[in-house]
């Protein structure tokens, strides 16, 4: 059976559904899977809970689903480039547990990995550690985290084989490797699609195992912050 879908739509036909939790990959607006969050705005679907270092900004990325209110949940380890993720969780209309950064990634690498929880020393003698099973270990205190699934990861790729084999371009890898082993089921939308056997197999980031349905995508790449340097005085 093909992988390969014609839209973003058409890829998440039958899997969306109230109340389900999703991974989605990308770091501030790098590696985003933005036309499925823009689909998933378009179906409707609400009380997401939303596994993600971030939310997007206003009115792009998950930021469509933040200001249409399908999200009741993020697990994040940043918030800071979006005001209406901002106002609502001042406002309690949205849940968010907040994650150090490289715990939040651990979380999700072990929950791919089959690891139902880890030690760690990030956040211990914080906020973060309370409620949390503490151990000691050669004298250090540690806490324990849980690993994370979901029931959908919604990845971005740079290129794909006909066979879901994937390949990430810089710093868009970030969260999209780990997050596409540890959906049920896992979406891809990538900028090139190549026929199997035309990838090195030494540069597959992703093997095709992991990847139940991808298509074509296209993409705006928006720059979250841009940053210039004044002209100098002639």
């Amino acid at each position: 059976m093909s992988k390969i879908y014609d839209n973003a739509v058409a890829a998440l036909d039958g899997l969306l559904f109230d109340g389900m939790t999703v991974m989605a990959g990308g770091f501030g607006l790098c590696g985003i899977p933005e036309n499925l969050t823009a689909a998933m705005h378009d179906n409707g679907v609400k009380d997401l809970t939303v596994i993600s270092n971030n939310c997007g900004v206003d009115g792009f990325g998950l930021g469509v689903l933040l200001d249409a209110k399908q999200i009741k949940k993020m697990i994040s380890s940043y918030v800071g480039e979006n005001q209406e993720f901002e106002r609502q969780y001042l406002e309690k209309e949205l849940e968010l547990e907040f994650n150090p950064q490289g715990t939040l990634a651990e979380r999700i690498r072990a929950g791919g990995a089959g690891i139902p929880g880890f030690y760690t020393k990030t956040g211990v003698g914080t906020l973060i550690a309370e409620g949390k099973e503490h151990k000691d270990f050669d004298g250090e205190t540690y806490i324990m985290e849980t690993g994370l699934t979901a029931d959908i990861s919604i990845v971005k790729a740079w290129k794909a084989d006909t066979e879901g084999n994937l390949v990430y371009r810089k710093t868009a890898r970030n969260f999209n490797p780990m997050m596409a082993t540890a959906g049920n089921v896992t979406v891809v939308e990538v900028e090139e699609i190549v026929e199997a056997g035309s990838l090195d197999p030494d540069h597959i980031h992703t093997p095709g195992i992991f990847v139940q349905r991808l298509f074509k995508g296209t993409h705006e790449k928006r720059i979250e912050q841009r940053t210039v340097r004044s002209r100098e005085t002639a």
